[in-house]
């Protein structure tokens, strides 16, 4: 039976491995060297050398991120936004113009707001919950179209078939960050996208010991994706590899119950005096509940919430939990919460952070695989006389 034809979780442990086995090793070993003897390669970016990300260690874990993506090829990066920013920069160039979403990652803002006007490339930021609108960004030099499969930290979802269709129209590339959504979760190559990025610090890998991005899509576009990383120099260790490897082997049984208690803690929370908004996609009050219900198999890990009493309230609350690690980060096995505006998006304009909905008091909770009745009863006395 060939890869394609097995289920996520299986993929995720088989998938990609060397056959036959090095040196009849079940798990793949790291090749902790830099280079290797030289066999008469004939271009450089296939000169076997880890900073060109071509080890055995990188090979096996493009092959497994290929095999669970429903992609034809995969590329590993030293971060998240090593991805990102490679990619982008991999597909744009002076004079070239950006379409993305304007509730983006804090990272990802700021080098599309910041940096790559630099380079001469404009961008516009479109409202992320009305496509009908972004026609109107449109330019003669209009080349990319960026979005992400839940915003953060607000859980927005956009249209993403729309999202497709409108860049088809207009021959547009189109990226999708869906770090929020892993495989197992969602498939945007399903729908049609062309590049598929994550931070792979967190659900792939979901232990909190490594940082490390991923590119997903067809051969050609990786490849150049490829030889910019390799100039770039972002390549990923062989020890990170062999850790990200292991750590994906039990995606599917995480993500199920990080998704499982996360319903359970949102529930908890729109039910709670104190709480006066719940931010969750799985939720029937989130404004995309039917649309992600379409678009997921499960609605994940990632909870954003407000208490009355705004910024103050929030930080009581951070110190009051004890379960939960003030952290940020996040899709590892611990709970985790931060204060974006505090944190992630601290470096993001004021007006901007407004504007995409993140407020000084919202808390974002990855949930980890703590039991759920134990994390609301602690978030229960965190809770308990909170001033507001």
């Amino acid at each position: 039976m060939s890869d394609s034809a097995h289920s996520m979780a299986t993929k995720l442990i088989h998938a990609g491995e060397p056959q036959p086995r090095v040196n009849r090793a079940v798990t793949m070993p790291i090749f902790q060297t830099s280079t290797y003897l030289y066999e008469g390669e004939t271009d450089y970016h296939d000169v076997k050398y880890a900073r060109l990300n071509n080890s055995p260690n990188h090979t096996v874990l493009h092959g497994k991120l290929a095999a669970i993506s429903g992609a034809e090829a995969a590329l590993v990066t030293a971060s998240g936004m090593a991805a990102i920013s490679t990619t982008l920069l991999s597909l744009l160039s002076h004079g070239d113009h950006l379409i993305a979403i304007d509730c983006l990652y804090g990272g990802t803002q700021t080098f599309v707001t910041k940096n790559l006007p630099r380079f001469g490339i404009e961008h516009t930021l479109v409202e992320t919950s009305n496509v009908d609108s972004w026609s109107k960004a449109l330019r003669p030099g209009s080349k990319v179209l960026y979005v992400e499969a839940m915003t953060n930290p607000t859980l927005r979802v956009p249209d993403l078939k729309r999202a497709v269709a409108f860049a088809r129209a207009h021959n547009l590339v189109t990226l999708i960050d869906s770090t929020f959504a892993p495989p197992g979760l969602f498939q945007p190559h399903g729908l049609g996208f062309d590049l598929v990025l994550h931070s792979a610090t967190k659900y792939l890998n979901g232990h909190d010991d490594l940082t490390a991005g991923v590119v997903t899509g067809t051969s050609e576009r990786v490849a150049v994706v490829k030889q910019w990383l390799d100039h770039l120099g972002g390549a990923l260790d062989p020890h990170a590899c062999f850790l990200l490897q292991r750590g994906m082997k039990t995606l599917s049984v995480r993500l199920r119950a990080q998704c499982e208690s996360a319903m359970k803690i949102a529930t908890f929370l729109e039910g709670h005096p104190k709480v006066s908004y719940v931010y969750y996609p799985g939720l029937k009050s989130h404004p995309q509940h039917k649309l992600a219900a379409g678009l997921y198999d499960a609605f994940g890990g990632m909870i954003s919430f407000e208490l009355h009493g705004g910024a103050k309230a929030a930080d009581e609350f951070m110190r009051r939990a004890e379960l939960p690690l003030l952290a940020v980060s996040l899709g590892g096995v611990d709970s985790l919460m931060i204060r974006p505006a505090a944190g992630v998006h601290v470096n993001v304009d004021p007006k901007d952070r407004d504007a995409a909905g993140i407020s000084d008091g919202l808390i974002r909770l990855s949930v980890g695989l703590e039991a759920a009745d134990d994390m609301i009863a602690d978030m229960a006395q965190a809770l308990l006389d909170l001033a507001h």
